[in-house]
């Protein structure tokens, strides 16, 4: 038994010695040390020995085993040594030569807007809320005052999922669920991608972005709805600009109206870009329709709100002078560079 182990040391060691790669080695531990391995079977055989003889042949098996796998660890480490600085070697860095420009790129404007946007309404005291982009009808129409059959459906192209559930064509469903789980006072802002199904051309895209905002607690008055605008109006296109409310209709909002400002180009002596008339559109706006109050549980006899709501694509359009709203969406860099 002893001249056995013996053995097994001395052709498992003149093994290691020859052994260049690490698979050659594992393939070693599993000849030798491995659950079938021949030092294994030695070791199981141990129970034919002599109660004298077992101790003895058990140590010096313990002893082969301990010597194997120091020299199968020691001949891994050693490759992979080897293994390292020949890579090292072969992966010099020639830190003379020129590096590789990294092209980075840039925000899109319809961001870089909304960002502006959003910040301008926020140091005036309004929240951030968010919805949902597939939307129910009952949020998207009925609360907002445009039942079933109301011609204002027709003139929103709605993306209709079934009968019950929309890609919502305004974010103004926001408003409502806004209502819905806070009560007055109320003064948010609901920024978001809306659906229509336009054709794609210079001027229309079936995806855009809107702003909405809202504001209801007691007292409000359309003073302070023209204040308000006034006042982003001036931070959002200069100082200098002027603004004037024509009457319009919306179902949701009465007495409702849009706002207009001086072309930030010419400052209202008509140009191109505002085609010579000297005024650009810029939003819808009103009053919260006492209806709209009472389908989100708020009592239009104790609380009145303003809400209003522009495109913001449009707002990038005007501001850098496009003309054509699929720039912005077509992630071409000789465009974006610019901004």
């Amino acid at each position: 038994m002893k001249e056995k182990l013996e053995l097994i040391k001395n052709n498992a060691l003149e093994e290691i010695k020859n052994t260049s790669n690490s698979s050659e080695f594992e393939s070693i531990r599993v000849k030798y040390l491995g659950k079938k391995g021949e030092l294994t079977q030695i070791l199981r055989g141990m129970g034919a020995l002599s109660a004298e003889e077992r101790p003895i042949v058990g140590k010096i098996a313990n002893e082969v085993r301990a010597v194997l796998e120091t020299a199968i660890e020691e001949g891994i480490g050693a490759i992979k040594n080897r293994e390292k600085n020949e890579r090292l070697k072969n992966e010099v860095i020639d830190i003379s030569m020129p590096g590789i420009k990294q092209t980075i790129g840039k925000r899109n404007p319809l961001e870089q807007t909304l960002d502006e946007m959003k910040e301008i309404f926020i140091t005036m005291g309004f929240t951030i809320e968010e919805g949902p982009e597939v939307e129910l009808d009952y949020y998207n129409f009925e609360a907002l005052n445009i039942p079933k059959n109301h011609p204002a459906r027709g003139e929103q192209d709605t993306f209709y999922i079934n009968d019950n559930i929309v890609l919502r064509t305004q974010t103004s469903p926001i408003q409502v669920r806004t209502m819905e789980k806070q009560k007055p006072p109320i003064k948010m802002i609901s920024p978001g991608k809306v659906y229509r199904s336009d054709a794609v051309d210079a001027t229309h895209s079936p995806i855009f972005y809107q702003m909405e905002g809202l504001v209801v607690d007691k007292g409000i008055t359309f003073a302070d709805l023209k204040g308000t605008l006034e006042l982003f109006a001036k931070k959002m296109l200069g100082d200098k600009v002027k603004t004037k409310f024509r009457p319009h209709h919306f179902p949701f909002t009465e007495p409702s109206a849009e706002m207009d400002a001086t072309c930030f180009v010419c400052g209202g002596e008509g140009c191109r870009v505002c085609k010579g008339e000297g005024w650009i559109e810029l939003l819808g706006c009103g009053m919260v329709h006492p209806e709209v109050l009472k389908n989100c549980g708020i009592d239009p006899e104790v609380y009145s709100g303003f809400a209003f709501g522009f495109g913001v694509d449009r707002m990038v359009m005007l501001k850098y002078g496009l003309d054509d709203i699929r720039q912005l969406y077509e992630s071409d860099m000789r465009f974006l560079d610019q901004f």
